[in-house]
């Protein structure tokens, strides 16, 4: 089996990232796309030179289609999800895996029971930024990882946003919507979550559109807007975490690793390449590390190509439906904690994902991952 076919479903703003860089991965190929709007799908047939533009039925009952891209909105992830394994095809989804826990664990138990795949987003910690951290880990430079911070604040979208209205709504806010990059970055670098304490609130109960074409209405707020996190990791070490859409300006760092021997200072996770720092307990400044790991522009897909090979090599992948569980999990803990007021151990665990080669490119991307 040289490459897998992919159906791809949802044609939204995300999309084109998805189609653009699919063209490049040796590992499969997308020959079918669908959306509600039947007018975005054509397009994009059009724009990629798709073959098949059809409905999600169809799309289900093809039997050349191998796995399904699931790029709808957050409350449906699960509902394509189900659909894809009951049609038997292995799936791949956008973050997050699903709003809720109890659908994402049916996902995966039907996966498990069908004997097919679950993949899930951000694959960005597959990028050469988040690689290249993990790599100076393994080898030991910061000594044993002890605690971490992550920050992820900004105003919110309605500013900028042409339809900013979901992000207020049950299953956004600011953890849900970018706390999956934070997370995964940091369970990919220190392990699976054990326990989540934290504080969520509503700062503003209204919020003012002031972007292009809505502006000028109102948004209700349903959820929290403003999340303060403690992890406490199955090796020891300890997180901080804040997402907000409450927060102006501020000039903490997106991530950074404290481990015995010095610290780390790690990229935006919400990208694949960017600046990555350490500074060892005897030195004076702040050195700039070279990135060890290709894929350091926006390789969206990344994870979806993985996906595909992992699949044809009988081996699980890394951006995998239990590593995405386990993010949810961990998200949702910290709501419950604050709301109940005490402490929330998480159910779920995962495997660390295992690093990538060095030296993998697009060039090598088969044969590389391959041995």
């Amino acid at each position: 089996m040289k490459s897998l076919k992919a159906g791809l479903v949802g044609c939204g703003h995300i999309s084109d990232i998805y189609l653009q860089n699919a063209r490049k991965f040796p590992s499969f190929e997308i020959v079918a796309c669908t959306d509600l709007n039947e007018e975005a799908a054509q397009q994009k047939a059009v724009d990629y030179n798709i073959a098949k533009v059809c409905s999600r039925e169809e799309m289900m009952n093809d039997r050349d289609i191998d796995f399904i891209i699931n790029l709808t909105p957050p409350a449906v992830h699960a509902e394509v999800a189900l659909e894809a394994l009951h049609a038997g095809k292995h799936v791949y989804s956008e973050k997050p895996i699903s709003i809720s826990r109890e659908d994402a664990s049916q996902v995966l138990q039907t996966a498990k029971d069908k004997g097919l795949h679950v993949g899930n987003a951000p694959d960005t910690f597959l990028g050469g930024g988040l690689q290249t951290c993990r790599n100076l880990i393994d080898q030991g430079l910061i000594g044993r990882p002890v605690s971490a911070t992550a920050f992820m604040m900004i105003p919110g979208h309605e500013s900028w946003h042409p339809n900013p209205g979901f992000y207020y709504q049950k299953g956004g806010g600011p953890m849900f919507d970018m706390g999956p990059y934070y997370l995964t970055a940091l369970v990919f670098l220190m392990g699976p979550v054990v326990r989540v304490t934290g504080s969520a609130k509503t700062t503003y109960s209204e919020r003012t559109i002031t972007s292009q074409p809505k502006s000028g209405q109102k948004i209700q707020v349903e959820i929290p807007t403003q999340i303060n996190g403690v992890l406490d990791f199955k090796n020891g070490g300890v997180a901080s975490i804040i997402t907000s859409f409450d927060t102006w300006h501020h000039q903490l760092p997106p991530i950074e690793i404290y481990g015995t021997e010095g610290s780390l200072s790690v990229p935006d996770p919400n990208h694949f390449g960017g600046k990555v720092q350490i500074r060892r307990f005897d030195e004076q400044e702040w050195r700039d590390q070279p990135l060890t790991h290709g894929f350091t522009e926006n390789s969206r897909g990344l994870g979806a190509a993985e996906f595909a090979q992992a699949i044809m090599n009988g081996e699980s992948p890394r951006a995998s439906g239990e590593l995405a569980l386990h993010v949810l999990d961990i998200m949702q803990g910290i709501h419950d904690a604050s709301q109940q007021e005490k402490h929330y151990r998480i159910q779920s665990s995962c495997e660390q994902p295992k690093a990538l080669p060095q030296g993998l490119e697009m060039e090598n991307f088969v044969s590389m991952l391959h041995h």
